[in-house]
């Protein structure tokens, strides 16, 4: 199948203000772009790109004084298929796993593995280790975490989230990714696209999505607390150990987000 994904950002600033977007497809997926994954501005800006710590493509700009508007739209092939369940796979011993992957059994800025170390364990210790241990993980977030576009924070954490019980995908992420890295499981969190292929529409406007990763049976693979479920045409963007390290856009100056529209559609087979 090919997947048409894109965003529109518009900003109203009241000064020239520097910036770092982590807009651009994932290079993972660069293969299977059908046409350049272009950033546009208006007005027109120089976007020169880097490749951040964890390998995601950033663009940085400073944008000018006024109203300030940031596009892209592309297409890609997909396979169709749903994302990959391997029960087999299993759960590596800390002194046996590779080094790249250390760091995301640590805390980080929204995932305090430290407070919540006697939690996981007590949750979890149970459960076979391996892939059934990060479904139990998945089940419970699941499950302890209200969806609700109203409960957005930029600050809260996996322990605010877990105390509350209401959060956006994001917050799914960062209790699953520290359950996860308290019972010595690498954990990292994903932000891309997901729409609503082979699902019922979802009436509420499109935004980027929140998953994670866990490292299981010498490879990576896709969790997501919020959906729970296998999904169609994950597309994604960037990697790091929270959402701090994968923020779509980063402003060093006052400013105001005027609107925000993302799409991701399918539309043709390949």
């Amino acid at each position: 199948m090919q997947i048409r994904v894109g965003y529109e950002l518009n900003y109203d600033l009241p000064q020239p203000t520097p910036m770092i977007l982590t807009l651009h497809v994932h290079h993972s997926r660069g293969p299977d772009l059908l046409r350049p994954d272009y950033m546009k501005t208006t007005p027109a800006v120089p976007t020169p790109a880097y490749r951040d710590g964890f390998g995601n493509w950033c663009t940085r700009l400073v944008a000018p004084r006024g109203h300030f508007r940031v596009t892209g739209d592309t297409v890609l092939s997909d396979s169709g298929a749903p994302d990959p369940v391997v029960p087999s796979a299993i759960q590596h011993l800390v002194q046996d796993l590779p080094e790249e992957t250390l760091v995301f059994l640590l805390g980080s800025r929204y995932c305090e593995t430290d407070e919540m170390s006697e939690i996981a364990w007590g949750l979890f210790s149970k459960e076979p280790a391996g892939w059934t241990r990060v479904q139990a993980i998945c089940d419970f977030v699941h499950r302890h975490i209200q969806f609700g576009y109203e409960f957005a924070s930029a600050t809260k954490t996996a322990l605010q989230v877990f105390n509350e019980g209401k959060g956006v995908c994001r917050d799914f992420a960062h209790l699953a990714i520290t359950l996860c890295r308290c019972m010595n499981i690498p954990a990292r969190y994903c932000t891309g696209y997901l729409g609503d292929i082979g699902r019922p529409p979802d009436p509420a406007p499109m935004d980027f999505a929140g998953w994670f990763e866990a490292y299981l049976g010498g490879a990576w693979h896709t969790f997501d607390a919020r959906n729970n479920v296998p999904r169609i045409g994950r597309v994604l963007i960037a990697r790091g150990r929270d959402a701090a390290d994968v923020a779509i856009t980063t402003t060093f100056g006052p400013n105001t987000l005027q609107s925000f529209r993302v799409w991701t559609d399918e539309v043709g087979a390949s």
